[in-house]
């Protein structure tokens, strides 16, 4: 590289420059500054980088740019990520690292996808140790496009910055540019800062610290005097309410930083002052009480920056403030619009796309006129008299303050400000009003729409959302309606079970997510082992909760059999709602809706789950017809299941065969339900998913509209027809663990803190997997790992100790441990659930279907024993901790049908063949159930049992301790026999029991009381809990 070709790119001559000489046609690397904007103090060139280190000429601040062209051969990346290590240890200042890495992060970042190699964990795990951060890039997913008809796409190039460069350069974002030559984009880094207008009001916890700000607010609401309804008064009062808070916050309570700063220079005042003389009393008073006041209001600073990062699994009082500034300004970037794309428009300049955006969002919610079917001709499971009136009864003090208390405290407000930690902090100074404001409800059926006004937020759906499409809706309804809304809620789950059917699984009592999820993966399992072919229809449902129709809502529950006061009710929450749209933290636009129910509000699932069970009405009358035929589940023990199709609200699975004229029927059905309920199907991205050979599998997806999709898939997030124990299957869960590491930093969070992330957060996002799914062991110890680096702060390129080994830490902190989850235990635990809800549950579809492929054993609490092999389905695995939990079960005798009255504990602490083994040798029916040795014929009734041969002498005592044993119970054939979970004290299943019972012993001398029980924040905990077990690193452990 020359002088003489740098200028003639076409620079000015306050051009400077340092450069990597290229290799052939590639490894070429060229850093060009205007030294008028910075100076190079410093310089390191390596094989594959070269770092600059700059001072800026404004304000003299310094911090370092790494240019990079990575090489292509893993053997040589060594180098590399050695090189950059070298750079973090020689300079410690703001950092920026960029350029062509010649490498992908995730699958997703390439074009064709696969799963996550070696290469792309190593390069997280790099990104991590050198605490860089990788955030979004706009204008495409990829930055290089190439190979064969220019197919392939990538993206190799980035930007990586340090929290600290991010903190200079505020609001830095990355985009590609066009590329008139080359085959890599250019990518663009901008920096300075993101402009925001006027932000609405939002009530800030951290007040509830201030002494005596309970009496403040009952003085000021007691003073707010209003007349009209009991809504209009308790809405003008906290209008009323928010300026007296804004004034008082300007006024009294002020800034944090210059308080905080007001009391740190009164500390180092009364020190220096004592450096020259000791302080008298009065004065060590008053720098104690300097001290006091320094604290809460590091304290309140904290409250305030974790209230506005959203991560709320972190404690109050563990010094995470950084950490929280942290998150926020990641936030404010994720969610930050510049430009957007809209209806095919591409809009930057502020009002255009403000305007674009809530036109946008009008005509999403706005219902077109146009005559709808009736669903009068379908019928549907109703409501009982009594539950029916169940849910209009007058709302209780009890009712309204358990639905508050339930509402999280913390959740971002909706317009009027006020977050539920308030009404929960002055529930005995505002109550009378709220109640005063149900009452009213109660009575009139309405309160004043300006409570249901609601703030639109636009949530982007992946990193690199530019279209108004890649966008979710979600709405934050006002505090008070948030409460009413969450009231009914908690009305309507309770009889949702009655109205709504089996192949619905969810914000239904009794049944869960995970149901479907087997079910499908079993029905998928049926037909690939019985060399029978069949299509599965994986249906999207657009915008589903944005379209959803009003008034054929409002007719469904009345065919439900709601009452009139219920769905008057339901009709004036629904229908009054004005929506502003968030842009950028302003407010934008007023409008109202005329179809559609909120993302956020309570009662919107329960609503949207009763308009999809018109769908699941359809298909069945389909089936009835002889237009569809569904799926018979069987195996080889069991008569077999009947299954149409599964729902989990939107999430939509049909089974056909692969029948055309099956492929029209189901066309027809879904442009009826789209007429009578306004929700569409995108049958763009809709699948076809066929199940062994299906001959013109492209005209049967012709016919339907939608694509071919193909095996292995996914459902509700799990994956769908996976070979048994597949690592390939767990890719995701480990690459979202490295998502999430890369937006936590964990220099910024104490240990103490660290620890709760892993437990409340990074140890449970593999148990959605967990619990239907068998973790490989190789998985296993790769998440484990992760989780060791976290915690202890080491990494690849950083060797930090690991103090204290895993299975310590494992355990519960009563023995010990941390309390942090061991994966293998956890598995086991999470799938022996299946085994419990299998002995009790009756009637649940997830356990027809098992029940019809497996058959069950003798007494009905278990399927057989699986054979054979496991292809895709999931029992086989399930079924294997069956053996495990049984010896923690008891029975607890009705009809005792069910119930093995040698065999099975029901009688005392253990079976009676181990109670009385001599007796048992010589029973006659050593599988007798309990009831055949019950006698309740003639006069009387007795125990029977029947033996071999005539008792001698010496038994007679033993046959007497025996006989009295069993006279303590009775048989009651119109009861139900009863498993009993024998480890919890309550005899109901747990995972948290089971998990118990699988964990080692640990140390029962550890003095886990005075550590945890301690009222002191978690990083000092930890201190402690290391210095227990002799691991702190002082000098003679280094």
């Amino acid at each position: 590289m020359s002088t003489g070709i740098v200028r003639n790119l076409g620079v000015g001559r306050y051009l400077e420059w340092r450069a990597v000489n290229s290799r052939g046609a590639s490894g070429g690397i060229l850093v060009i500054w205007d030294n008028r904007v910075v100076e190079l103090i410093g310089w390191e060139e390596g094989l594959f980088s070269i770092s600059c280190r700059f001072k800026n000429c404004v304000d003299g601040i310094v911090w370092v740019f790494t240019g990079v062209y990575g090489p292509v051969c893993n053997r040589d990346r060594e180098d590399l990520w050695e090189e950059l290590g070298s750079i973090k240890g020689l300079w410690a200042d703001p950092w920026c690292v960029g350029g062509d890495f010649n490498l992908v992060r995730y699958p997703e970042e390439r074009s064709r996808g696969g799963g996550l190699t070696a290469s792309m964990r190593r390069f997280s795990e790099v990104i991590e140790d050198l605490e860089l951060r990788d955030f979004p890039l706009r204008g495409g997913a990829f930055t290089w496009r190439g190979g064969l008809n220019n197919q392939a796409q990538s993206r190799l190039d980035r930007f990586l910055v340090t929290d600290s460069w991010d903190s200079l350069f505020n609001g830095a974002v990355q985009g590609t540019l066009p590329r008139p030559v080359s085959d890599h984009f250019p990518v663009l880094l901008e920096g300075g800062g993101l402009k925001r207008g006027p932000s609405p009001f939002r009530f800030e916890n951290m007040w509830l610290k201030e002494e005596g700000f309970k009496d403040k607010i009952k003085k000021w609401w007691g003073s707010l005097k209003f007349s009209g309804t009991s809504s209009y008064i308790l809405d003008a009062k906290l209008r009323a309410l928010k300026n007296i808070l804004k004034m008082w916050n300007k006024e009294e309570f002020g800034l944090i930083e210059t308080k905080k700063g007001d009391a740190l220079r009164q500390i180092e005042f009364w020190d220096d002052k004592e450096k020259h003389a000791a302080l008298n009393l009065e004065e060590c008073e008053a720098r104690n009480e300097a001290r006091e006041s320094y604290k809460s209001w590091v304290l309140r600073e904290e409250i305030s920056s974790r209230q506005k990062s959203r991560e709320l699994w972190l404690k109050e009082g563990d010094n995470n403030t950084r950490y929280f500034h942290r998150m926020a300004n990641a936030h404010g970037r994720r969610n930050w619009l510049s430009k957007l794309k809209v209806d095919g428009y591409w809009y930057s300049e502020e009002n255009n796309l403000k305007n674009s955006v809530v036109g946008a969002f009008q005509k999403l919610y706005s219902e077109k006129e146009g005559w709808r079917p009736s669903i009068d001709g379908l019928s549907f499971s109703e409501l009982g008299s009594s539950e029916a009136e169940g849910l209009e009864i007058p709302f209780s003090e009890e009712e309204v303050f358990a639905a508050l208390s339930d509402l999280g405290k913390d959740k971002a407000p909706g317009p009027d400000g006020f977050t539920m930690a308030f009404w929960l902090f002055c529930w005995d100074v505002v109550k009378y009003e709220i109640m005063d404001f149900f009452r009213d409800f109660y009575d009139r059926g309405r309160f004043v729409k300006s409570l249901n006004a609601t703030f639109l937020v636009l949530v982007p759906k992946k990193g690199d959302a530019e279209d108004l499409k890649d966008f979710r809706p979600i709405s934050l309804v006002g505090s008070l309606y948030k409460l009413l809304a969450k009231v009914l809620a908690n009305r309507i789950k309770k009889v949702m079970g009655k109205v709504i059917s089996e192949p619905q699984n969810a914000f239904v009592e009794g049944r869960q997510i995970l149901d479907a999820v087997l079910i499908a993966n079993e029905a998928v399992d049926s037909r690939l082992k019985s060399n029978q072919g069949g299509v599965m229809c994986k249906l999207d449902i657009e915008k589903a909760y944005d379209h959803v129709c009003w008034n054929f809502l409002l007719a469904v529950l009345k065919k439900m059999g709601f009452g009139e006061r219920w769905i008057k009710w339901i009709e004036w929450c629904i229908s009054t709602v004005r929506f502003s749209v968030l842009i950028n933290g302003t407010p934008s636009g007023f409008f109202q809706s005329s179809r559609g129910l909120r993302q956020g509000d309570p009662l919107s699932p329960y609503l949207f789950v009763i308009a999809m069970e018109v769908f699941s009405c359809l298909l069945r009358r389909a089936m009835s017809g002889g237009f569809l035929s569904g799926w018979t589940v069987r195996g080889q023990g069991g008569e077999g299941s009947l299954i149409s199709h599964l729902l989990f609200a939107d999430d939509t699975l049909v089974f056909c065969e692969e029948s055309q004229d099956q492929m029209t029927h189901l066309s027809w059905l879904l442009m009826w339900f789209e007429a009578c309920s306004g929700l569409r199907v995108n049958l763009e991205k809709s699948e076809l998913i066929p199940v062994r050979r299906v001959i013109g599998i492209e005209v049967l997806a012709l016919e339907l509209g939608c694509k071919v999709g193909s095996l292995p898939s996914s459902y509700l997030g799990l994956p769908l027809g996976a070979p048994f124990k597949s690592e390939v299957v767990w890719n995701g869960v480990e690459e979202r663990f490295r998502k999430r590491l890369a937006m936590w930093k964990r220099q910024y969070i104490s240990k103490g803190g660290r620890l709760t992330l892993i437990r409340s957060t990074l140890s449970s996002m593999p148990i959605y997997f967990m619990s239907l799914f068998y973790l490989p062991r190789k998985v296993r110890l790769r998440l484990e790992k992760i989780q060791r680096d976290f915690l202890w702060g080491g990494g690849a390129l950083e060797q930090r100790p690991h103090l204290v080994k895993w299975s310590l830490v494992c355990l519960e902190r009563k023995k010990g441990g941390l309390g942090v989850r061991n994966l293998a235990w956890m598995n086991k635990a999470l799938l022996g659930k299946w085994n419990w809800r299998f002995a009790i549950e009756n009637g649940a579809l997830w356990k027809q279907v098992i029940s019809g492929k497996y058959g069950v054993e003798e007494g009905g609490w278990c399927t057989r024993v699986v054979n054979g092999r496991n292809g895709v389905g999931l029992w086989k695995a399930i079924r294997k901790e069956w053996l495990g939990m049984y010896s923690s079960l008891a029975f607890r005798v009705g009809s005792g049908r069910r119930v093995r009255f040698w065999k099975d504990i029901w009688c005392g602490d253990e079976p009676l063949c181990e109670s009385f083994p001599s007796l048992f040798a010589i029973s006659l029916a050593k599988d007798a159930w309990v009831s055949e040795v019950w006698n309740s014929d003639g006069e009387g009734e007795a125990w029977t049992p029947i033996f071999s041969r005539a008792l001698n002498d010496w038994e007679i005592e033993m046959v007497e301790r025996f006989m009295l044993k069993i006279q303590a119970y009775r048989v009651q054939r119109e009861n139900e026999d009863n498993v009993v979970w024998t480890v919890s004290s309550s005899g109901v299943f747990s995972v948290k029991s089971l998990y118990s019972m699988l964990e080692p012993v640990g140390s029962a001398l550890f003095p886990f009381g005075s550590i945890w029980r301690a009222k002191v924040p978690p990083k000092v905990a930890f201190f402690a809990w290391e210095a227990s077990w002799g691991k702190i690193l002082t000098l003679e452990q280094l």
